[in-house]
């Protein structure tokens, strides 16, 4: 969906043509696939961060399109809300101080972004959601100007039929409707893409599914929505609804959603394109005219748009990505699990993590993933989001186990002998995987701080629920700012 697309009407011929063409693209893509006409050689890792915008009062700033004027930097893009931006960060490897490049790079970056944005009025707030929202500003009107993203608005409250309903049960219960797809808005994450081989891709994405519950156990940051306290992570319970296309009658009907974990381990990347061309249908029918049978016959690399922009619309928690660089293509999984934030360096060490947890998961004689089933991990997936730090997880050979447990007892250690694989200086990923060990000692990730802050300036009665929630973000950005990791910061 990164792509610029114009607001438009779709007829019956737009759809079948686009039908057509993406099926073609599909055919193309394995023959792709059999012939090995993909870059390995040089595998790059790559991020982005969604970040929040306020005001002076810790509320929602609408004012994205003045912040990207005032920054002025191509790295900085919209997002789908006027409170949203994103940074992309050029993409490195993992070698020879690449994980402190990322972190110099993104402080920097963010730094000189935060001085600018701010003769504005807008400050930038990295948190998987932002505590100060309220339901006043989930309404169309507060979509990024950007015209892709008032089309997709359209097409998926015209696929759904009705207003969207927004129920989670948490410490406190939501329940909701919204005429926009604007609480998708609210969600605010950080992307980390990894480039592997065609070869490599089943084991690479098979390890990323069934480690996101960890992830999400230890990385929550996303506790409060539209004043409720909700789940540690409940950023994943919100995309999952804010962009449901189903009906209930789909829903009972079994019809698979398009935020989705999937069903099954998969042994080819083709797996999760085709599935996703067979299971959903386009909400933005746009081809251009590529013929990628005559673009490949021709010794070029076609580009696959509609393939993409259909995968685009599809949001697995862990997704295939297809892509070309420089004339030549190459295979990513994108892991779209973790939060924005707290702190530049919390979010590397999060990034850290993954790539070496999966590393070294990918090594392993016996494959993790032969070893549980396919629901295991999804169950997994929600404990971590419902419960973080306090997530009771499956994992092969122990069973039932906490999740900071876990990662002390077993996955620290894998974590550090794939960081090492990937040749990452030892100290580097040290500095980095402490981090993760410190709050799994401690308890305190971004969810615990932001929770355990908001009771002690709440429960005293001096401040009403909203008024406490300013607070905490107030407070939130001055550390966000000073970049300690967050289980070193002061619960006041």
């Amino acid at each position: 969906m990164g792509q610029e697309v114009e607001r438009r009407e779709f007829s019956r011929e737009d759809r079948t043509r686009y039908r057509e063409k993406v099926r073609r693209c599909l055919d193309v893509f394995a023959r792709m696939l059999r012939e090995s006409r993909f870059d390995v050689e040089r595998p790059m890792t790559g991020l982005e961060v969604e970040l929040n915008l306020v005001d002076e009062n810790c509320d929602p700033a609408m004012k994205n399109a003045e912040a990207l004027e005032a920054i002025a930097d191509p790295d900085f893009v919209t997002e789908l809300g006027q409170f949203n931006l994103e940074i992309n960060v050029p993409p490195r490897r993992l070698q020879q101080g690449g994980l402190k490049a990322f972190e110099d790079d993104v402080r920097g970056s963010l730094n000189a972004a935060e001085e600018k944005a701010s003769q504005v009025g807008a400050h930038m707030v990295m948190v998987g959601v932002l505590p100060t929202l309220r339901m006043l500003h989930m309404h169309p009107d507060t979509l990024s100007a950007n015209p892709r993203y008032r089309l997709l608005n359209d097409q998926i409250l015209a696929a759904r039929g009705e207003d969207l309903d927004i129920s989670i049960q948490g410490i406190d219960r939501l329940r909701v409707t919204a005429d926009s797809i604007m609480p998708e808005a609210a969600c605010t994450s950080m992307q980390l893409h990894l480039q592997v081989s065609p070869d490599d891709f089943p084991t690479y994405w098979n390890a990323s599914q069934a480690i996101a519950g960890i992830q999400l156990a230890v990385g929550a940051n996303s506790p409060f929505l539209f004043g409720k306290q909700l789940w540690a992570e409940t950023r994943i319970a919100l995309f999952e609804q804010a962009t449901d296309t189903r009906s209930e009658e789909l829903k009972s009907q079994g019809v698979r959603p398009r935020v989705w974990f999937g069903e099954r381990w998969i042994t080819s990347i083709f797996d999760l394109f085709e599935e996703n061309v067979r299971y959903f249908p386009a909400l933005l029918p746009i081809t251009d005219d590529e013929d990628p049978v005559a673009v490949l016959d021709g010794g070029d690399t076609p580009s696959l748009a509609e393939l993409r922009l259909h995968n685009g619309t599809i949001y697995r928690w862990n997704r295939p990505v297809y892509d070309v660089t420089r004339g030549v293509p190459h295979l990513r999984v994108e892991n779209r699990v973790l939060p924005a934030g707290p702190t530049v360096i919390d979010m590397l060490a999060n990034a850290a993590f993954y790539f070496g947890l999966v590393r070294a998961l990918v090594n392993d004689q016996r494959p993790l993933w032969t070893q549980m089933s396919f629901g295991a991990a999804e169950e997994n997936f929600h404990a971590g989001a419902r419960d973080g730090v306090d997530a009771q997880v499956y994992w092969p050979g122990i069973g039932s186990v906490g999740a900071t447990e876990l990662v002390l007892r077993r996955l620290l250690p894998k974590a550090r002998e794939g960081l090492r694989l990937w040749g990452v200086d030892e100290g580097e990923g040290a500095r980095l995987l402490d981090v993760i060990e410190q709050r799994c000692l401690t308890g305190r990730n971004g969810a615990t701080w932001q929770v355990q802050t908001f009771h002690r300036l709440f429960d005293n009665g001096e401040m009403d629920r909203f008024d406490a929630l300013r607070e905490v973000v107030r407070r939130y950005a001055q550390h966000m700012h000073g970049n300690q990791p967050v289980h070193d910061w002061p619960v006041e």
